[in-house]
């Protein structure tokens, strides 16, 4: 009886043992998949790096770029991966190496989160096509986003190939689609990117060798679109776009910094200096190109009398919250110059904070000012790294600017 009793004590352990099984959440490749206003689903590829069992490191995949999504926590079946640079996290069960799981923005009350699935080991954004196409995208096309009024704004493609994948960007005048990746269809092309904020999916069809049309859909809904080959294609001039208003010369505005320090132009620290202003949003994915590139060229340039100075426009009008997202943010990047709270992302609230500005359209806006105080030059938009040479364009521009203005 008792050898009865201690089989049945076996047993039972046994079989409670089995109910708390914990899942594995296995290193290596990836693919995920975040569903869309259309119906559609945006494909996107990861890498996991376990730390321990129960830690691990993200790294999301967009042709060249690479997003590292620390903090990674995993516990039985649940996971959950913070994306602080966007205040959103990703939310999951792992089973039988598969994610089953919601995007979650924090910064929405009550965010009901975008469904995503992920299965392991699929190292292929798309399906590769029997029959690809044999038109090829590679190079510059004139890109029309075609809203529902009729209304098109001219924007900048550019493409590549390698094989079968295709990889590159859309430039528009308030910034770039970020790395996009994909492959070719028996018709045309599709291509996906996720990089922790908005997920992108792009389908085209060749019409002609120098045609395209196609829809770009995201989590809000579907924009036509339509592509005309042109190896001189541009956007508008980034310098043209706005201005101060008549009459004024000079930014008057006095905002706090992180330690509740009442900053201004006319401080001690940047009188006879250039001094470069940024107009930006920590959720601003093109603010967060242009710190990458503007916090190690301060780190450079900072003896030779240039300063740097950031205003952000963030999701709350709240302090406590613009605070932690503004220091996640200069911690990021490693930024040595001052990040002022300007109030809530808006227009309206970037005109009264900067009552002289004129035309203000896009996050992020850059003014660059000279030693006596006045705004020489206002660049609207940034095109990051993967624009290619728009990128190493702006940033030959940029240094030029600076150079002139320091040598006055």
């Amino acid at each position: 009886m008792k050898n009865l009793r201690f089989l049945f004590l076996l047993l039972l352990l046994a079989g409670l043992g089995s109910c708390t099984k914990k899942e594995e959440l296995k290193e290596g490749t990836w693919r995920g998949e975040l569903a869309l206003a259309s119906g559609r689903t945006a494909p996107f590829l990861f890498e996991v790096k376990r730390q321990d069992t129960d830690s691990a490191t993200f790294i999301l995949i967009n042709g060249e770029e690479r997003v590292e999504l620390s903090g990674v926590t995993f516990h039985g079946d649940t996971l959950i991966v913070p994306i602080l640079a966007y205040d959103a996290v990703l939310r999951g069960f792992v089973a039988d190496d598969r994610i089953e799981g919601k995007f979650i923005k924090n910064y929405i009350e009550d965010d009901p989160g975008i469904p995503f699935t992920a299965v392991y080991g699929v190292k292929e954004r798309f399906t590769p096509a029997l029959q690809p196409t044999t038109r090829k995208i590679d190079g510059k096309w004139d890109v029309l986003f075609v809203g529902e009024s009729g209304d098109t704004t001219r924007n900048v493609g550019i493409f590549k190939s390698d094989g079968n994948i295709v990889s590159g960007s859309i430039l528009t005048n308030s910034g770039d689609l970020r790395f996009l990746e994909g492959a070719y269809t028996g018709e045309g092309v599709q291509l996906s990117a996720f990089g922790g904020l908005s997920p992108y999916y792009i389908d085209l069809t060749f019409t002609a060798d120098t045609l395209f049309g196609g829809t770009f859909h995201t989590t809000r809904g579907i924009t036509e679109l339509q592509g005309t080959k042109n190896d001189a294609a541009a956007l508008a001039d980034a310098y043209s776009l706005a201005g101060l208003k008549p009459g004024y010369e000079t930014l008057s505005f006095s905002l706090p910094d992180l330690e509740g320090n009442t900053v201004s132009l006319s401080d001690e620290r940047y009188k006879g200096k250039v001094v470069i202003v940024s107009i930006l949003g920590s959720w601003c994915p093109n603010c967060l190109d242009e710190m990458a590139f503007l916090a190690p060229w301060y780190e450079e340039n900072k003896e030779r009398g240039v300063e740097i100075l950031g205003i952000s426009f963030e999701r709350k009008n709240d302090e406590a919250y613009a605070r932690k997202a503004i220091s996640q943010l200069r911690k990021r990047y490693n930024t040595g110059y001052p990040i002022l709270f300007g109030g809530a992302v808006g227009k309206e609230n970037v005109a009264g904070a900067l009552p002289e500005l004129d035309n203000f359209s896009s996050y992020p806006t850059t003014l660059f000012i000279d030693k006596l105080g006045k705004v020489r030059t206002i660049h609207t938009g940034f095109n990051g790294p993967a624009t290619g040479l728009f990128y190493e364009e702006f940033i030959k521009e940029f240094n030029v600017l600076v150079n002139n203005l320091l040598g006055e």
